[in-house]
């Protein structure tokens, strides 16, 4: 990988670039981070319809927000059935980073998710972009069922932190200096905040931070080191991996959710 001024570029594709000829508009559509704003969009309309359901932009709530949430296992409220991802509710692992608690919340959550899309998107691709920030999002759902899953959990923390461990491995595989560049800076305060802070999930920020990191290890650093070889296939091989990760992620969360019965039935 080669040192870029913002970010990272792909050496194969550097090499290409040079025998290709790119109008302006192209090298736009290039950089416009598509996904990123799509992603920002749905967690901005999620955000609205919750909050007009619930208690305005300081407590949304509503029936989607209910069926939304993620967590383990719970009592439903009413008698004995239980809702959660050990109820057969697998669609929780997403759901839940599609909701947010109020509007620092989602504003906070959206304003990283630009910054770090507007420079990983590019150089990864839509594809293997919309590949980290999913598997990111299910390593934080992870986390959240390893350490706490009878604690209602949202927010988009757990992919976003993905994003910054991504970041961190990118800017070192290509040599930058992440405390240099901000990005290492940015994630040990946002580690120190994770800790200090009360009702902050662990959980989904360091699972979702790993989860990045191995991620953004598998999109970028394994494709650097296997220059020689046919550059799509890498990059298949590597996403195919990325795939499985988040498939193991997935499979975790199920089994951790599953031990949890003893504390809600006891």
């Amino acid at each position: 990988m080669n040192t870029a001024s913002v970010g990272f570029h792909c050496p194969q594709c550097a090499h290409q670039g040079r025998q290709q000829v790119h109008t302006r508009q192209t090298m736009a559509a290039r950089r416009d981070p598509i996904v990123t704003k799509v992603l920002i969009g749905i967690n901005a309309v999620v955000f609205v319809l919750t909050s007009l359901s619930g208690g305005g932009i300081g407590r949304p709530g509503g029936q989607l927000y209910i069926d939304g949430v993620l967590i383990g296992i719970a009592r439903s409220g009413q008698g004995f059935d239980l809702i959660g991802v050990d109820a057969g509710e697998w669609y929780r692992l997403v759901t839940g980073g599609f909701l947010h608690a109020n509007l620092i919340h989602i504003g906070f959550n959206m304003y990283l998710l630009y910054m770090l899309g507007s420079v990983l998107e590019p150089a990864l691709g839509r594809m293997r972009f919309g590949l980290l920030y999913g598997t990111s999002l299910l390593a934080g759902s992870f986390g959240v069922m390893l350490i706490d899953p009878t604690a209602p959990t949202v927010g988009a923390s757990g992919a976003v932190f993905g994003l910054m461990g991504a970041m961190v491995v990118a800017q070192r595989a290509t040599g930058i200096n992440p405390w240099q560049s901000g990005i290492g800076g940015l994630l040990a305060i946002n580690l120190v905040l994770t800790f200090a802070i009360s009702n902050i999930s662990i959980g989904g920020h360091i699972g979702g931070l790993v989860g990045g990191a191995i991620a953004g290890a598998l999109l970028v650093e394994l494709p650097a080191r296997l220059r020689g070889t046919d550059r799509r296939t890498v990059e298949l091989a590597s996403s195919a991996l990325v795939v499985v990760f988040g498939a193991a992620c997935v499979a975790g969360s199920l089994w951790a959710a599953s031990h949890w019965y003893d504390p809600i039935l006891g």
